[in-house]
């Protein structure tokens, strides 16, 4: 893992977009072409740090108490249950049949037990506070929600008749976007705790009974894809082909999550 150029003490996974100097968020300028460092962003804006406002996870923290608030309504302790249970949770029959469009954005907020939850939020917690400060949070909750739309399509795609729960396809996501952003600073992310983690789970996915592999590499896929897209957007200035990358791979993860469903 790399250190702030600054802060030789503190690890970071974020560099300048414009010098590609790794920078702690103690030393975050925000542009709207990325995160630059001091020197870069030649101080016309005010450094943000860490208990600054701008640069706390709020969408992470929002999607992590959203998880938590369905979990307690739908009885996970006990593995998920009622009617709010089997309103939002993913399968093939009732997004076909039954036109439960919603459930392809719903199921990523249940989880079938504590374990899998805290799995879950605790990577969440990890890969956004690394990623959401230095993407923003607008662009952030684009990524997550994409990847959790390319996670569900992933699902159906494998196996449609099985019921899916789980944010890990919009995890696997986070990890995959984290992965580019390495890449793309010039550090292998497989010799950093971010290539780990996700061999590490990709492992666990064909290891574990009852794990959707389908939503877990939908979501790394979708992750990837958007990683990428936002790299362009960053190296060529436009802002605006970050959010057109990520409506596009959203309706195509919609349109054959759909199909894959009947």
């Amino acid at each position: 893992m790399a250190t702030c150029y600054r802060h030789p003490s503190r690890e970071t996974a974020v560099s300048c977009s414009s010098c590609g100097r790794p920078i702690c968020p103690d030393c975050m300028t925000p542009t709207p072409v990325g995160m630059r460092c001091p020197e870069c962003a030649k101080q016309r804006t005010r450094v943000q740090t860490m208990s600054s406002t701008s640069s706390e996870p709020r969408v992470t923290i929002a999607i992590i108490i959203a998880c938590a608030v369905v979990f307690l309504g739908t009885n996970g302790f006990s593995g998920g249950s009622g009617k709010l249970w089997t309103d939002l949770y993913l399968d093939g029959p009732d997004v076909h049949f039954g036109h439960d469009y919603w459930r392809l954005v719903t199921a990523g907020f249940l989880h079938a037990g504590p374990i899998h939850i805290l799995f879950n939020m605790y990577l969440l917690w990890i890969l956004g506070n690394m990623l959401e400060p230095a993407l923003g949070s607008m662009r952030f909750a684009a990524l997550y929600f994409t990847a959790l739309l390319c996670g569900s399509f992933g699902a159906l795609v494998v196996d449609p008749n099985s019921i899916t729960v789980g944010a890990s396809g919009a995890v696997f996501g986070l990890m995959g976007a984290a992965a580019v952003e390495l890449r793309s600073r010039g550090i292998n992310p497989f010799k950093t705790d971010i290539g780990l983690l996700i061999i590490f789970n990709l492992v666990l996915s064909f290891v574990i009974s009852h794990v959707s592999v389908g939503g877990h590499i939908g979501g790394l896929i979708g992750g990837v894809l958007i990683g990428a897209a936002f790299d362009i957007a960053d190296r060529q200035r436009w802002p605006w082909f970050a959010y057109l990358a990520c409506l596009l791979l959203s309706l195509v993860a919609i349109l054959g999550a759909l199909s894959a469903a009947g």
